[in-house]
């Protein structure tokens, strides 16, 4: 008997990990589409529901630290729980970057921002966080190797998008009507938030390769995607 409630705890905390990604996920959506439609409601709808989030993290990570001391586990137990520990925190750390992009959604927009499609990129980092939260639900460690394959592509795109912004600004400031007192103050909130925005949303992207590389060490006690 006490063996068997091991394995259910053992099962219940994926369950809670991956009920806890699910739920960063939403965050991650809502604040996406808050970015692209500038919604308020839903921007705040998001800032709100990072409680949610945070109390659902402590009480995950709680059982994390439960299996620690009452359970001892071992060998592949004890991988499973403490990669299980480390999601968690990435998981948690998506949900406060959603939180940003709500945050952002509820600045003034300026009259003409730099055309970048920031939220474009975003999703393509959400759809990686949402492998790697499949990944590691279903030990599929190919899947995890094809998600920190993947990084690069998200990395330069955010590094293509951080330039265009700054071209963007160095054009506006050198161009036509440079010398009026507004030329370069009236984009530079925007041209802040967008830098902000493609920082986040690369660091989605990282998570999303941490969340992989800790599945990875779960399943073969491989560390090669953890440096």
């Amino acid at each position: 008997m006490p063996r068997d409630r091991y394995r259910t705890e053992l099962d219940d905390l994926r369950d809670g990990v991956v009920a806890l990604g699910e739920a960063v996920l939403d965050q991650l959506e809502a604040g996406l589409d808050a970015l692209e439609s500038g919604d308020p409601a839903l921007a705040r709808e998001v800032i709100d529901g990072d409680d949610a989030i945070n109390d659902a993290y402590l009480a995950v990570e709680a059982d994390c630290i439960d299996l620690f001391a009452l359970q001892q586990p071992v060998a592949s137990d004890l991988r499973f729980v403490a990669a299980s520990f480390k999601i968690l925190t990435d998981l948690e750390r998506i949900g406060d970057l959603a939180t940003n992009f709500g945050r952002y959604a509820l600045a003034e927009p300026g009259e003409s921002p730099p055309a970048v499609d920031a939220v474009a990129i975003g999703r393509e980092a959400r759809d990686a966080v949402a492998d790697a939260l499949t990944a590691y639900r279903t030990r599929d460690v190919e899947l995890c190797r094809e998600i920190h394959a993947g990084d690069d592509r998200i990395d330069a795109l955010c590094q293509r998008a951080s330039e265009q912004v700054v071209r963007d600004l160095v054009e506006r400031a050198t161009g036509e009507g440079a010398g009026d007192s507004w030329s370069v103050e009236r984009v530079l909130d925007d041209v802040s938030r967008l830098l902000l925005t493609v920082r986040d949303v690369e660091r989605v992207g990282d998570h999303a390769v941490n969340v992989a590389a800790r599945t990875v060490y779960m399943v073969e006690h491989d560390a090669e995607l953890l440096y």
